[in-house]
């Protein structure tokens, strides 16, 4: 079957009527969803059931959704070492009148409360068992092996993509060549992950992906309270000193700088700031994958 051009129309599930997709959510999960605890973000919704478990319904364009699929949910279950709610059931059907699908994906209820939104202007003051947990679910997942690859904002991630974001906001001809890909989450932020109790959630997205890329981007996510983002970067120490850390920090922060940038945004200045220093030394014929004055951490 040939798949006619997109004509998905732009959504913002915090604002559109969904009642008619949250009942058929009922019906195929045989479960009812308590209304009163329904978080709505712009590209999925969720609420607890009356079984005490937790569902989340996503629509997403036919076109950004590849040939391996859609389920990394339920394809994350198998992954071993990982502090994550244990998925329970899925459904997912194609919409009637619009280019998408839909999928509702149940798992088990969170331990503790999303530690904020995407990007923190707080320090949430994370104990040290919580990083060591944070350390040990990032460490197992890098170590383990999948076919799947990571689309982060939905898209799939590539050599391509990766050269493309870097040089459309950096000038310079410098190596963009990724050398090693692991397993990574690809929408680690804050709003995906819990406190007290450490654990990660919204695997929708996950694949292989960049050395570096969810420790880079929960920096980026982190750059808003200084003392955090100096968190991170001890923490995962190990991935932004190799190369690929190095680069997919340049790709955050093209992210961040490039042409959709706010300019009252407070990554701003520090993300301009890491990627003067790194291309700096790139370009005066310095190492990638060595630390040196300038890029240290604390």
């Amino acid at each position: 079957m040939t798949l006619l051009p997109s004509t998905t129309r732009a959504v913002d599930l915090r604002v559109e009527p969904i009642d008619e997709i949250l009942d058929r959510v009922e019906r195929s999960l045989q479960t009812r969803l308590e209304r009163n605890t329904l978080v709505r973000k712009r590209r999925s919704v969720g609420a607890r059931t009356n079984r005490d478990s937790w569902v989340r319904v996503e629509r997403r364009g036919i076109d950004r959704i590849g040939v391996q699929g859609w389920n990394g949910t339920e394809c994350a279950a198998r992954l071993k070492g990982i502090a994550q709610p244990a998925w329970q059931g899925s459904v997912v059907w194609r919409d009637q009148d619009e280019h998408v699908m839909w999928r509702a994906d149940e798992t088990d209820l969170l331990p503790g409360a999303p530690i904020g939104t995407a990007v923190l202007s707080d320090d949430p003051k994370l104990s040290d068992e919580w990083w060591q947990a944070f350390n040990t679910t990032l460490d197992a997942l890098a170590s383990q092996h999948t076919t799947r690859i990571a689309t982060p904002d939905t898209v799939t991630i590539t050599q391509a993509v990766v050269t493309e974001s870097v040089r459309s906001t950096f000038a310079g001809d410098f190596d963009t060549t990724v050398e090693r890909w692991v397993p990574a989450h690809a929408d680690l932020n804050w709003a995906n992950m819990t406190a007290p109790t450490f654990c990660l959630f919204d695997w929708e997205d996950w694949g292989n992906a960049p050395r570096g890329l969810d420790s880079a981007s929960l920096w980026g996510s982190s750059l808003a309270v200084p003392a955090l983002a100096d968190r991170v970067r001890q923490e995962r120490r190990h991935d932004f000193e190799s190369r690929d850390g190095k680069l997919m920090t340049l790709f955050v922060c093209s992210k961040i700088l490039g042409p959709h940038a706010h300019p009252e945004d407070p990554r701003l200045r520090p993300a301009r700031r890491m990627a003067g220093l790194i291309l700096h030394r790139v370009r005066t014929g310095e190492h990638w994958s060595e630390e040196g004055p300038g890029l240290g951490f604390g």
